[in-house]
Parts: structure tokens; sequence; C-alpha cells
């Protein structure tokens, strides 16, 4: 297959251009990406672009567009051999974690790119964010398969793992962190994979698989010094919830108030399924550590491991999407899909 790569638009900054006269940012007309970015003609492969009519801003992102950007990559999958998808930022970790979950079988690289001022300023981030990210999803190995194969962002010089991701910086243009996974590759003079982090294939040529059923009945529970009982009865009674995402202290600590402990065994017993993330950047969940994670435990509480929170709210749309039942989505959010927490040795 000649080399061919869908670049995908759905707005963002990137994709701005400042107006001569009111100086106000609107977005440009992708068609023309050529003459904004000439640079794009040196390569020596097909790019053609669809851009998402009408664009939209990234903090308007929810699930619907997620369907709709899964299919579409669906539906020019075999024609391409990798897509780059120009996406604002804010929400960019929930989109490529969402993706990550909703393309089974991927074997193709899916590269979230974005960028911190637009395209059309003379100090962008946009224009070396946009090139390497092509680069990458359009370089194959020696064996002819793509070198990177899975749904991963690109930003500043660093390729991650998508769910692995979080939006760590509002203002500077190392924008993105994976900071429990080391970075995919690293884009300097050369690209150096970081080949034992790569995702493989243990065999290629499976179809790609959509799962677009989506369950949103989830909500995420922050912990904090001084939370009411109040406030967690009133998340935890709401209409239709079936998961909750908890993010606690540490390694998965949370307050032992037996009225905390009680509200959540309340939920569980029911068949509610609570989901312990650390609110911390770094590190992993391990409820086994402290008196205080261990009652979670015997409360019900799962171990999210080094999940992130944007990780585990859209591993359990798909998850709850597909199974009606609450006790099978338990068991299968403890199986890494795609890379997405470490696995315990």
């Amino acid at each position: 297959m000649d080399r061919k790569i869908l670049l995908i638009y759905t707005g963002g900054t990137i994709g701005m251009k400042q107006d001569p006269d009111t100086l106000l940012l609107k977005p440009f007309d992708f068609k023309q990406i050529l003459q904004e970015v000439p640079e794009l003609r040196k390569f020596n492969f097909q790019i053609d672009t669809i851009s998402f009519d009408p664009v939209i801003d990234s903090s308007d992102v929810k699930p619907s567009f997620w369907i709709e950007l899964a299919r579409l990559i669906r539906e020019h999958y075999d024609a391409y051999c990798g897509f780059v998808v120009l996406h604002g930022t804010d929400t960019m970790a929930y989109s490529a974690s969402a993706l990550s979950f909703m393309l089974e079988n991927l074997e193709k690289p899916v590269v979230f790119t974005g960028s911190q001022l637009p395209i059309g300023m003379l100090r962008t981030d946009g224009k070396e964010n946009l090139i390497d990210a092509i680069e990458l999803a359009a370089d194959a190995g020696p064996d002819g398969h793509p070198r990177v194969s899975e749904v991963c962002v690109y930003f500043e010089n660093e390729l991650f793992r998508g769910n692995r991701t979080v939006k760590y910086n509002a203002e500077n243009f190392s924008a993105f962190r994976s900071a429990n996974y080391p970075s995919l590759a690293e884009v300097g003079i050369h690209i150096k994979y970081n080949t034992s982090a790569l995702y493989r294939p243990e065999q290629w040529g499976k179809p790609l698989r959509l799962h677009t059923d989506l369950d949103t009945r989830v909500a995420v529970l922050k912990i904090f010094p001084g939370i009411s009982e109040s406030l967690v009865r009133t998340v935890l009674s709401a209409e239709g919830l079936r998961a909750v995402v908890l993010e606690t202290f540490g390694s998965g600590n949370a307050p032992s108030a037996p009225w905390f402990l009680d509200a959540l065994a309340g939920f569980t017993e029911k068949g509610g399924i609570v989901v312990n993330v650390t609110q911390c950047l770094a590190g992993s969940v391990d409820m086994s550590a402290y008196a205080n994670g261990d009652t979670l435990r015997k409360a019900g509480v799962i171990c999210g491991y080094d999940l992130t929170t944007e990780a585990a709210l859209t591993k359990l749309f798909v998850l709850l999407g597909q199974y009606s039942d609450n006790k099978d989505v338990r068991e299968l959010f403890r199986i890494c899909v795609s890379g997405e927490f470490s696995q315990k040795k």
C-alpha cells in the first residue's frame, strides 16, 4: 500500500488564524493546509485532510464526538497507513484515552497533536508538532509494519501512549506528561523510538473492532480534607449511577470515618463500581500499603493501580456500554487491554 496519511482536524488552537481586521482567532479552511504549512509538500507520501464541520472547542468534547471520530477512522482504516488527529489540548488526554479503548485490534498509528499557539502565529509550536506527528504516523519498520500501532499523543518532541497522558501545563509548549509510563519516542535530529515501550500486536492482520456503545453513568469524586457526608451521599445516590472514579490521597488512601465507608459499601453492595485512582500525578494505588487503603478494599472498592482519571473514566464508559451487568464490568476492568496501567509482576 502506498503510504498515505489522513489528517483529521477536529478543532483547537492549532487550526486558528488571527483575523487581520479584528485580531480575533478564527478557524481557517483546512483544505488550505499546504498553504499554511508548505513544508508538508516535502513529504514523499500523500496527505489527505478531513475537517469536522463545524469544528469544536475541545472544552465541548463529549462522547458523541468520540463516536464520530472512531467511525471516521474505521471508515478510512484500510485506505491509510496512519492517522493524525488535530485536537484542542484541554481534553486531548480524554479523547486519546477513549479512542484507545474504542478501537480494538488497532494496528496503525492514531496520533493526537495540537498546539499552544495558533499555527498562523510566528512563534507557533503547531507547525513542528504537526510535521513531526505526520512523520511518526507514516513511519514503518523493516518488516513493513508501522513502528507505532496505538493511540498516542505527540507534543513538544515526545510521543506518549494516549491513555497514559494528562495535560500538565496550560502555558508551556510541553503541555503533556506521562508520569507512569516512558515516552514512546523522542524527536530531535533523529527519531529515537523506545522499542520496549511500544505496543506490538502478537498477531498482525486482525480486523479492527469498534466499540461505540458508551454508557456515561459515571461520576468522578475527588476526596479532600473536610469533605462532607452530604456531598458524598449525594454523588453516590445520583439516579442511574453505575460507577464512580474515586480520586484518593497518595497511594490510595481516603478518610476512615464510618459514614464515609458505610456510604461506599452501601453503593458497592447494590452493585455499584468504585475505582480507586490517586490524585498524585505519578505513582500507583496500593490499597494494602496503609490501613486506610485497606478499609476501602473491604468496602468493595477496586484498585485502579496507576491509571489516570481520564483513562479510568473512559474505560468505564466503554465497558459499561458493552455489558449491562456490573459484575462483568468489575472483572473486565481489572484486565489491561491497551497498556493503560502497569501490570503487577
